[in-house]
């Protein structure tokens, strides 16, 4: 009997939430068949997550999406549907169906702190279980942590290009439903100040906007008509829409709608850097000096940085933010670094492939810093934690024995993780900030329980 049938016979009703147990790949499923099999099933174990190198040859990355995974383990749970699908397409045995029907991960898992920056080879994520219960993680965490890192870390470089300028998310349309919402939240922890998406707001707790498209315009008879009546119904601190027509007329025609205490224009088309002073110049010489000036046309971390002279008050940001802009997955792997022996000793263990490496071993990072500026990052790797007084260490506990450390999740972990984000950002060097293909901002280096050092 599985426990929704025990469920149902004691009257209880079922979560809500939808079971998110096969948003995994199928080989999962048959490593954990082959192991029950064999008897190394409840070998315990420890696999890692991390990144061999930067996309891009970026300066960093920021390490995005455990509150999000946490939330999706509280449901990684087989329930009669999903169990009876892998026994009608035999994708594992029936003694491994059993053993799945009552999957509840009991591990452990530790890590960097979400918004955390991060470099090649950092043990972002440590997953401490048996093999079973920890395999079958790896699908759900990468796709969490390589989408929604990528979109942070993409961000970061968007919001250090505005210097201070806020921008809004406004990408829901240019990729799927759900990822639209991962992308608002990797977003606003990253530094962005809102998000177009509702979704992301009720969920999440990020700060929506908006006001009104192209369509709002093209369905009045006049632009000014249209601006009018946005006027009325949102106020005069509004963002009017300038472009739909002809951008100098449309300027003029928000400023007799709404008058010189207008909130904002939008400019959504044509060669920015040109367009925004003229529209400056006309919002001033018409006496609205105190109107805002948003532009959304195709926005990246580039052009943001070449509108770095440009009156421009604000950004809105759509396709490239939600794309990690040009790098969508942030290559990161899932690997086995350490199992026990049969004297319960552990034992590290590696992948030695060309190209694709990885150091096996428990490992214990460190930020090392020189008077608050960091410098590089350690790794101690099977020994004791390491580093002096200015070091900051990196790992957190999330999950212990099975059970959620809550302080991580919802919207009130969005705002730890926003807040921890800006912290680590400011520790930087200031070469950390460069938008060109370049070595990483911070080095990365490993020492053995011997005292041995060595770089990454």
């Amino acid at each position: 009997m599985t426990q929704d049938s025990v469920n149902r016979t004691l009257g209880i009703r079922p979560a809500t939430a939808p079971s998110t147990a096969l948003l995994t790949d199928h080989y999962e499923l048959t490593m954990v068949d082959a192991a029950l099999k064999d008897g190394t099933a409840q070998r315990e174990c420890v696999f890692e997550l991390f990144a061999r190198k930067l996309p891009n040859d970026r300066r960093y990355g920021v390490s995005v999406g455990i509150g999000r995974a946490l939330e999706l383990l509280e449901h990684f749970r087989f329930s009669d549907a999903e169990l009876q699908f892998l026994s009608d397409t035999k994708v594992v045995s029936p003694e491994t169906v059993d053993w799945l029907a009552n999957y509840r991960f009991s591990g452990s898992i530790r890590g960097y702190r979400e918004g955390e920056v991060y470099f090649p080879q950092s043990p972002l994520l440590e997953v401490r279980s048996s093999f079973a219960e920890g395999v079958v993680l790896e699908t759900l965490l990468l796709s969490v942590y390589n989408y929604d890192s990528a979109v942070a870390s993409a961000a970061a470089r968007m919001v250090s290009a505005a210097d201070g300028r806020p921008l809004a998310e406004m990408g829901s349309r240019r990729t799927g439903e759900r990822s639209a919402v991962a992308a608002a939240r990797a977003a606003y922890i990253a530094g962005f100040a809102a998000t177009s998406n509702l979704e992301a707001g009720r969920a999440w707790g990020v700060p929506t906007m908006g006001t009104a498209a192209h369509s709002w315009t093209l369905l009045h008879e006049s632009e000014e008509e249209a601006f009018r009546s946005q006027v009325e119904s949102l106020g005069v601190d509004t963002t009017l829409l300038v472009d739909t027509y002809d951008v100098e007329q449309g300027v003029r025609n928000a400023v007799a709608a709404a008058g010189t205490d207008l909130g904002g224009v939008r400019i959504d088309s044509g060669d920015l850097p040109v367009q925004v002073r003229e529209v400056r110049d006309q919002l001033d010489d018409l006496g609205a000096v105190n109107t805002k000036i948003t532009v959304t046309n195709d926005l990246d971390e580039f052009a943001i940085a070449a509108l770095a002279a440009s009156p421009v008050d604000s950004f809105g940001v759509g396709t490239s933010v939600v794309t990690g802009s040009g790098s969508v997955a942030s290559g990161m792997v899932y690997k086995l670094v350490a199992r026990k022996d049969a004297r319960d000793n552990w034992v590290p263990v590696a992948k030695a492939s060309p190209g694709k490496h990885s150091v096996g071993g428990l490992k214990f990072p460190v930020r090392r810093r020189d008077e608050g500026v960091a410098s590089g990052e350690l790794i101690s790797v099977g020994g004791l934690p390491v580093g002096d007084d200015d070091d900051r260490p990196l790992y957190v506990d999330f999950v212990v024995d099975g059970e959620i450390d809550r302080q991580w999740i919802g919207p009130a972990g969005v705002t730890r993780a926003r807040e921890h984000h800006a912290m680590a950002i400011a520790e930087l060097p200031r070469t950390a900030r460069r938008l060109g293909r370049g070595e990483p901002a911070l080095a990365t280096y490993y020492i053995d329980e011997h005292g041995n050092t060595s770089l990454a």
